[in-house]
């Protein structure tokens, strides 16, 4: 699928969020063309570096990247880069994160602990953002406000439920993103 020549704007947004949190999923489930995904088995040599005690089942992980594009008007256009969520690839932040206008900050409400080094990276690179607590099958859906006040994020900051395997839901938070980034920006 070709960008639309109408196209005069186009955004870089992060998707990013600790180690098995949906960011890989997030991007399939909205990018309107095929989605980059560097996903690779999960092999011994994570032994000793990578929790698996919240994702038992997971058995895959993004080793590079992941990328997707949505077209968002006739006008505007988002990048989507999805950031690998280990503490080792973290060197790789840097160069996603430059030229990013925000990112989306996906979280477990069952591991929250594993958010700060996540938030920590967003906030020293700068990223205005928006908080996307992603629902797991079997899992408590916790008050927003109760989120916000265990992430000790500051009122301005939206904070959205979001099921990244759900295309809409996903637009969604997205869409709270942008509106977010808007109303700095103007």
């Amino acid at each position: 699928m070709y960008l639309n020549p109408d196209v005069s704007h186009a955004v870089k947004i992060l998707i990013v969020g600790h180690f098995g949190v949906g960011k890989t999923s997030c991007i399939a489930s909205i990018s309107e063309i095929e989605p980059l995904q560097t996903e690779e088995e999960i092999t011994e040599a994570s032994e000793g570096f990578d929790d698996l005690s919240g994702t038992p089942h997971k058995t895959t992980t993004t080793v590079a990247m992941d990328f997707g594009r949505l077209t968002l008007s006739e006008t505007l256009v988002l990048y989507l880069f999805g950031t690998p969520g280990q503490e080792r690839f973290k060197e790789m932040w840097e160069g996603l994160s430059r030229g990013a206008l925000g990112a989306l900050v996906l979280v477990d409400p069952a591991r929250l602990h594993e958010s700060f080094p996540v938030l920590d990276l967003v906030e020293r690179f700068g990223l205005t953002y928006t908080i996307g607590v992603n629902r797991f099958d079997g899992t408590t859906d916790y008050p927003l406000d109760e989120v916000r006040e265990a992430l000790n994020l500051s009122d301005e900051t939206p904070v959205v439920h979001c099921d990244v395997r759900d295309e809409q839901s996903s637009a969604q938070a997205l869409i709270t993103l942008v509106k977010h980034l808007m109303s700095i920006l103007n």
